[in-house]
């Protein structure tokens, strides 16, 4: 069984927030050939949830684009930005990070939606070829109140639209999501704040996020996406140099020595607890050879996989 998506786990932590069932905040008439897509209030959210992370950077398997009105941080791996005023915001799974509210007074809206909601053969776009998509990318824009109105508009658009009667409303809002890409797609990055003193913890706090959202395996269908120094390096957008500077000072190891252990402990749980053969074991864990695999695991615990199970 597949691990559940992190769509799911966000209407889950809505749902445990708020208190209300799940299937309260689903859209009408979504379907799995449509995609996902819905629409929030924040003002709404945050009264309710009074979190401290409003958007929490565990966005592996979806999209967000937000519009907030409030003092704000967004804190990425190494740098922080700070939002005064207004903000139109685009989360991409590729990049994580946290959302700080300053102060109480939050509103706007945020949208979600999978990737198969914009494929190309319905948007004529592939969406990690977008500018704004890319890694590396910050696209957080602060803008005035004339564009943050006409932000604001389409959200409204949106929203009005999702809950209408209307046959190809689904159509239309990719339609309104592709104008907000491309509207911001015409700004300019926010600049980022001077990095705080604990921004070595923060890179250390999100690559251990990225490399344990990749865990348990669940399935020998399931395989390591990010598995190298480079790997992390590039998803946090930093240098790999950087990052193996800060995890060795952090926690007394170099980056491929922190995913190699990880992997191993996977292994060794792999092979104790399931009746997976050992090429199954070796393709989810990310390796396209069998005896690349067990050389591996050799080396980090003197035996053989098939020694090490028996």
């Amino acid at each position: 069984m597949e691990k559940k998506t992190s769509i799911d786990q966000f209407y889950q932590e809505m749902s445990n927030a708020i208190g209300q069932s799940i299937y309260s905040f689903l859209p009408p008439d979504i379907s799995k050939d449509i995609g996902h897509f819905n629409i929030f209030d924040i003002a709404e959210t945050f009264n309710e949830t009074r979190r401290t992370q409003l958007m929490p950077y565990n966005k592996r398997m979806y999209y967000k684009i937000s519009m907030i009105r409030g003092h704000n941080l967004a804190e990425y791996a190494d740098k922080t930005f700070e939002i005064k005023k207004n903000a139109l915001l685009f989360a991409t799974p590729k990049i994580p990070y946290h959302w700080l509210p300053q102060d109480e007074h939050q509103s706007g809206f945020f949208c979600v939606f999978t990737d198969d909601f914009l494929v190309r053969n319905k948007t004529g776009v592939v969406l990690d070829d977008l500018p704004i998509f890319q890694t590396g990318a910050y696209p957080i824009f602060q803008i005035d109140d004339e564009k943050t109105e006409e932000v604001l508009q389409i959200f409204r658009k949106m929203q009005q639209e999702l809950h209408s009667d209307y046959r190809f409303k689904y159509d239309l809002i990719r339609n309104y999501v592709l104008e907000l890409i491309h509207f911001g797609q015409k700004l300019q990055p926010l600049d980022e704040q001077n990095s705080s003193h604990n921004a070595a913890a923060r890179v250390t706090s999100l690559f251990i996020e990225l490399l344990e959202r990749q865990f348990p395996i669940e399935s020998p269908n399931q395989k390591l996406n990010l598995r190298t120094a480079k790997d992390f390096a590039e998803r946090l957008s930093v240098h790999v140099n950087h990052l193996n500077k800060v995890l060795k000072e952090s926690i007394g190891k170099t980056t491929t020595e922190v995913i190699g252990n990880r992997i191993v402990q996977e292994a060794k749980y792999l092979l104790k607890q399931t009746n997976w053969n050992v090429s199954e074991i070796a393709y989810s864990l990310g390796f396209e050879e069998v005896a690349h695999f067990s050389n591996f695991f050799k080396k980090h615990t003197q035996l053989t996989p098939l020694a090490y199970r028996s």
